[in-house]
């Protein structure tokens, strides 16, 4: 049993009941979201039996999610919060609703499949930053870090449980059913949304343009503590995310099968649940700048050690606790984020966040296909968690205020954060 303080800080959903119906319903369409993304991928290969088909799906959605995200932040910080969480529940559910009636046809048609899929990554992106600039008003300054610990850990429950879930439906009840459920859940989300009340942005909101856009941008300018939570992000999924060649990996060089391939999707999932589960620890880190900087040094040094490993025993705990240590990243990350971002800023600032998250993933995965078709599959594995380690010293060293940021409303990064500009001592 674990001892009391290691597992994840649940007093936030005890305390703040707007918080606690928030973080149920977005656990809620959480699930469905990763059940659809799966029937998704699932219903692309039936029907083209092609895997470049399955991959392209993800890559038309690049597009709007960035698009959507830097908009999303904009109107976000320009109109009542939980209006907009209304409109884009509503908008996801419609497009799962879509994806339904195509896969109730006779002949159900792939086109909807990608334009359906590309929309709802877009309505998502403008879904996100709203999401993330409420759910922090909801609670008070001192439960920031258990709060933010709390999201990690629904979004890694959907992750995990998600996509068992769209298998089971697919097997008993078929591939319409999949995105039926997924409605249902946009409407639970719905629900507990209506409950929030008014959410206006501090001061009453700036007006929505591009100009809003770009003030999200100049604010960032000269604030280390704020750009390391992204530049840190960036150089752990560009450089050491061999997402990509976990097939070359698990039919070639481990020598396995489909089973094989899925369990090594699978671990660095499992390793993040895990991690998210045991972060009660976390509020009683002040150095959270320095926190950041290990945890992607972990996972830079795991998936380094995991290019090495000659089997699927040594190969599987490698990448658990790389997805531990990216999950325990994530929490101090996202907690500098809604610590230092004022208010009438943190639509576009957590879109920002949402644009790196998202677009990371997908250009390590690039990073990683290239250096693999240039050198090899361990080349790539290996000097991508090499060159993460490099870059992440490179963070702490040319970006000394990120490093040594306190969770103190009176140290030099947050004065700094919030304008006061001071030297480094």
């Amino acid at each position: 049993m674990a001892r009391p303080g290691l597992l994840v800080d649940i007093a936030p959903l005890r305390r703040y009941p707007r918080f606690r119906r928030l973080w149920l319903g977005y656990l809620v369409s959480t699930l469905g979201n990763q059940i659809t993304v799966v029937g998704v991928a699932f219903e692309v290969f039936k029907l083209t039996g092609s895997s470049l088909d399955v991959g392209l799906v993800s890559l038309t959605q690049l597009g709007p999610l960035l698009l959507g995200s830097m908009f999303g932040g904009s109107i976000a910080d320009a109109m009542d919060r939980r209006k907009l969480l209304l409109f884009t529940q509503t908008a996801l559910a419609l497009c799962s609703a879509g994806l339904a009636v195509d896969a109730m046809r006779h002949h159900p048609l792939v086109w909807p499949l990608f334009a359906i899929s590309a929309l709802a990554a877009g309505i998502s992106s403008i879904d996100q930053p709203a999401r993330s600039a409420i759910f922090i008003t909801l609670v008070e300054r001192d439960d920031f870090v258990s709060a933010t610990a709390l999201w990690q850990l629904l979004m890694q429950i959907g992750v995990v449980v998600g996509p068992a879930v769209a298998g089971l439906l697919i097997g008993h009840f078929g591939i319409a059913t999949v995105f039926w459920v997924d409605v249902g859940t946009f409407a639970f989300s719905l629900g507990t949304v209506a409950t929030l009340g008014r959410m206006a942005p501090e001061g009453g909101g700036t007006r929505f343009g591009l100009r809003s856009m770009t003030e999200g941008f100049r604010y960032l300018k000269g604030r280390q503590a704020l750009q390391g939570t992204f530049v840190a992000d960036l150089d752990a999924m560009i450089f050491g995310m061999p997402r990509a060649l976990f097939p070359a990996i698990g039919l070639v060089r481990l020598h396995g099968g489909p089973a094989t391939v899925g369990l090594l999707y699978a671990a660095p999932g499992a390793g993040a649940l895990v991690g998210a589960i045991l972060t009660g620890w976390v509020r009683r880190v002040s150095r959270q700048g320095l926190a950041v900087l290990v945890a992607v040094a972990i996972w830079g040094a795991a998936i380094t050690a995991f290019g090495f490993a000659p089997w699927l025993e040594a190969a599987l705990p490698l990448l658990a606790i790389a997805g531990a240590a990216d999950v325990i990243s994530a929490v101090f990350r996202g907690t500098m984020l809604q610590r230092l971002a004022p208010d009438a800023l943190r639509g576009r600032l957590n879109a920002v966040h949402t644009a790196v998250v998202t677009g990371g993933p997908r250009l390590g995965d690039a990073e990683a296909g290239a250096v693999a078709a240039l050198g090899g599959v361990q080349v790539s594995v290996v000097s991508g968690g090499l060159a993460c380690l490099v870059g992440i010293g490179l963070v702490g060293w040319l970006m000394p205020r990120f490093t040594s940021y306190r969770d103190d409303p009176s140290s030099e990064a947050t004065a700094e954060a919030r304008g006061v500009d001071e030297p480094v001592a």
